[in-house]
């Protein structure tokens, strides 16, 4: 592809700037500034994993009459304490919890929570009302009001996903990518320079120079002791451990996680992405020990929804509402937080009320990593989690 090509295809996507189906890069300028070191990794778990079977009330009677096929059994549980465990597939995070490195986020949600995969997506990622629709993603509007260095390689990287979530909007350098040198490749047929009194022309050369730059940035071939999973999500975070190294800086790391719409054959599914996620989780801690970034780093997962508390008729879970979910890292207080649902007391349509208001969690994120007031930018005021120190 020649240089004309690229502007030409750039163009045709309406200046988002599509270089296959693994890369999207969606750049836009930002002032200087600093607060970024504190580095946040997201991990999307797509699709809505299933909290009850992640965290499992093993004491509870109601848990097993809801779920008389799928359920762990309580001796296959990794206790956290005389009522939870965790799922066994989790069963290598458990020194994170032993060293209170782990904190389990219960009853995760939202009130008057939407069952559609993507418009709660689009709540979680835009930080709305149920019944309000937002532009930008909650990070994009942060980054805006708040931006990040310009001499960071970008504002954020998105891997295992072309879709920007939090970062969507015009206000963000993000990029998205499959891996570091697929990405370093595509990017040598980007030349910055040149100017023009088109605005779309104009926007594309932007757009090229910004691409370069990051592709410098992200250019350190670093070689890891760390041994990354052999699965898809292994590879992720090995490309994402790459993306940390860069001496430039990233501000937020996104990674996704498919795969957990499991209507049917819930168990071993979910074993396998679970087991993914813990491995993965492992290998990202020790990457970034190599770096000297675990202390200054916090990983959260999060997801659109949960699963329903009652199995269906194909040994799965239907859409639910609230659910679990982890926060991570070297500054976090580990322990539970939140509450467990009441699923004796479900609501009238099968599923238990959220604990903890998933803005919240962002408003720790915000006040607590990155010292930011987060009323504007969550459109209200939400209580900080005390996962981290106030």
């Amino acid at each position: 592809m020649k240089r004309r090509t690229f502007l030409r295809t750039a163009l045709s996507t309406a200046a988002l700037g599509a270089l296959g189906d693994s890369v999207t890069l969606a750049f836009a300028a930002a002032p200087a500034g600093a607060r970024y070191r504190h580095l946040l990794v997201l991990i999307e778990l797509k699709g809505g994993n299933d909290g009850l079977n992640t965290l499992v009330p093993y004491t509870d009677a109601a848990y097993y009459a809801l779920r008389p096929k799928i359920a762990i059994s309580r001796d296959a549980v990794v206790q956290l304490s005389d009522r939870a465990g965790l799922h066994p597939s989790l069963a290598p995070v458990l020194p994170l919890w032993k060293d209170r490195q782990l904190a389990v986020l219960q009853g995760v949600g939202y009130p008057t929570p939407n069952l559609s995969h993507f418009r709660s997506i689009e709540i979680w990622d835009t930080a709305s009302k149920p019944d309000e629709y937002l532009p930008e993603g909650w990070l994009s509007r942060v980054f805006t009001a708040e931006p990040v260095p310009r001499a960071f390689a970008a504002d954020g990287v998105i891997i295992g996903s072309n879709d920007l979530g939090p970062l969507a909007g015009a206000g963000t350098r993000a990029v998205a990518l499959a891996s570091t040198d697929q990405f370093l490749r595509r990017a040598r047929l980007a030349a910055p320079g040149g100017e023009s009194r088109n605005k779309a022309l104009e926007h594309i050369l932007k757009v090229e120079a910004d691409i370069v730059q990051a592709a410098a940035h992200l250019d350190t071939r670093r070689t890891f002791a760390t041994e990354f999973p052999a699965t898809g999500f292994g590879n992720a975070i090995r490309t994402a451990s790459q993306v940390i190294a860069n001496p430039g800086g990233v501000a937020v790391v996104r990674v996704t996680l498919s795969g957990f719409d499991t209507h049917g054959g819930q168990p071993a599914t979910q074993a396998r992405l679970l087991g993914d996620l813990a491995q993965g989780i492992v290998a990202l801690k020790s990457a970034l020990e190599e770096l000297g970034r675990w202390n200054d780093t916090l990983v959260l997962t999060y997801a659109e929804f949960g699963r329903r508390p009652k199995e269906n008729l194909s040994s799965g879970t239907d859409h639910g509402t609230a659910s679990v979910h982890f926060a991570l890292g070297g500054q976090v207080a580990g322990g539970f937080y939140g509450d467990a649902p009441a699923l004796d007391r479900l609501n009238g349509d099968g599923n238990p009320s959220y604990a903890l208001d998933f803005r919240s969690v962002y408003a720790t994120v915000l006040e607590r990593w990155w010292n930011i007031p987060s009323t504007a930018a969550l459109g209200g005021r939400f209580a900080p989690v005390g996962f981290l120190p106030g």
